[in-house]
């Protein structure tokens, strides 16, 4: 699987599980994601590229099923100190509004998403299934080359979401960064619709 798609799917894991008080979050018992769409922005030279990515079925419900797939590379190691620069937009009556940082969900800078990746899954235990089937690594350094991640077959479980992420349509913006380099930049783009 990409590394830039890892690190950001990863993030999105860690940062919806962590770091929130109970009276921030509010559980959503039924929720679709709409539209699901994606693009690399980063320049034509970038080292971190997603080269493909499927998700079905449209609209994805959760809880339920997942079926995606991905293929992506990095023409160089990924290390230590890996910044993730995230911008979440929502759409308010025809016009994209940042959303501010809020308790590490939002428009938030993190210096080092190899550390994150650590909290998500400790150095020595086993990769998540399918990586650990496929052989793909979980952890930093993530090494030059190309990566692939079948069609797989994903459950979604209930969620928890931060009460102000409501029903809507959204963008996010996620820049791979090491050492004031830009490495990656990946734009995905949704509408929730939840309970």
């Amino acid at each position: 699987m990409d590394k830039v798609l890892f690190l950001t799917l990863s993030l999105v894991l860690v940062l919806t599980q962590v770091n929130y008080s109970s009276s921030s979050l509010r559980r959503v018992s039924k929720a679709q994601v709409r539209g699901f769409d994606w693009k690399n922005c980063g320049q034509p030279d970038a080292p971190a590229v997603l080269k493909t990515l499927t998700v079905s079925p449209d609209p994805i419900s959760i809880p339920g099923e997942l079926t995606a797939s991905a293929s992506g590379s990095t023409s160089v190691e990924l290390a230590a100190q890996l910044s993730v620069n995230v911008t979440l937009e929502k759409e308010v009556a025809g016009f994209w509004v940042k959303i501010p940082c809020v308790e590490e969900l939002g428009s938030c800078h993190y210096k080092d998403a190899c550390d994150i990746l650590n909290q998500l899954i400790p150095p020595g235990e086993d990769c998540p299934e399918p990586l650990h089937t496929y052989g793909l690594p979980c952890h930093c350094p993530f090494k030059a080359g190309l990566y692939s991640l079948p069609q797989s077959d994903f459950t979604l479980p209930t969620m928890d979401l931060p009460y102000w992420l409501s029903n809507g349509n959204y963008r996010v913006q996620g820049v791979l960064g090491a050492e004031g380099k830009e490495l990656g930049c990946l734009k995905l783009s949704l509408s929730l619709h939840s309970d």
